[in-house]
């Protein structure tokens, strides 16, 4: 997955509208405009860096004469106290963009960094991570990028990628048989069906239905590894619900194909990195 600039570039500028009015108080009244300062991102804990040219992007939009030393990329490990990048522009842009530079690079690092931990458990299984779509509104292409960064898999982006008959769906049709075939009459034909099951006579259901994806939803790991012998690789099997650091591993064992976890997105926590300007 890669980032275009015209989508970063109006997440950035919303953030900068946010934080700035008309008017930086502090650094408008306090700093002569034609003053330059150089400052260093330096890495305050360890894992896996992302967003740092979305970060630098903020700088340069707030002056075009913006310049940068960027020693660790996206995807590369960082570790406690390293120098990420430098950064010379005007001091009013470099005090004006420090925090929604910091926001941005904080929690596209901290998505990587947990993804790419979770990618290290189930390391030796066929298991792939996957996100979700609890992301935060108006994030996404965000948070996506960055699972990807950690190593991890996007699951379908929106609405639109894929039909994915949850446990509400099935509740409004009706059935699980009747919403399948009904998909299938007017769907176009490159589009897959994914259906959630919850328990055993449910997944035989699915896969006489020959739907391409099944999800597990909040199955026992006992449960999980007699569906994909059931399966025996007829649909691809995706657990889902509940998946923490300590039950990752068991259930990539049962042999399901994905484990798609909310938590990387919805509830990560931020990576922590700070600027400091040289004196």
């Amino acid at each position: 997955m890669k980032l275009m600039q015209f989508q970063t570039d109006d997440i950035i500028k919303t953030a900068l509208l946010e934080d700035i009015n008309y008017i930086d108080v502090t650094t408008d009244l306090l700093v002569d405009d034609d003053k330059v300062s150089t400052a260093r991102y330096v890495a305050k804990d360890t894992g896996i860096l992302c967003g740092i040219d979305m970060a630098l992007r903020v700088f340069t939009l707030l002056d075009p004469t913006a310049e940068f030393e960027v020693l660790i990329r996206d995807g590369e490990q960082v570790n406690k106290g390293d120098i990420i990048a430098r950064i010379t522009c005007h001091t009013r842009a470099l005090l004006k963009g420090e925090r929604t530079a910091l926001n941005i690079i904080q929690h596209m690092s901290g998505i990587a960094t947990a993804t790419n931990k979770c990618v290290k458990l189930v390391e030796g299984t066929k298991a792939s991570i996957a996100d979700t779509r609890k992301t935060l509104p108006g994030l996404r292409v965000l948070q996506k990028y960055a699972v990807t960064v950690g190593g991890g898999r996007n699951h379908r982006y929106n609405l639109s990628d894929c039909a994915m008959l949850k446990d509400t769906h099935l509740d409004a049709y009706g059935s699980m048989t009747g919403a399948v075939n009904a998909l299938r009459e007017k769907m176009g034909h490159t589009v897959k069906i994914e259906v959630e099951v919850a328990n055993l006579t449910e997944l035989e259901e699915a896969l006489s239905l020959g739907v391409e994806i099944i999800m597990l939803d909040n199955m026992s790991c006992e449960d999980m590894k007699k569906a994909v012998e059931i399966t025996a690789g007829r649909a691809k099997l995706e657990a889902s619900g509940n998946v923490t650091a300590e039950t990752i591993r068991a259930i990539a064992e049962t042999g399901v194909d994905i484990i798609s976890m909310g938590a990387l997105t919805h509830s990560v926590k931020a990576f922590d990195i700070s600027m400091k300007i040289d004196k």
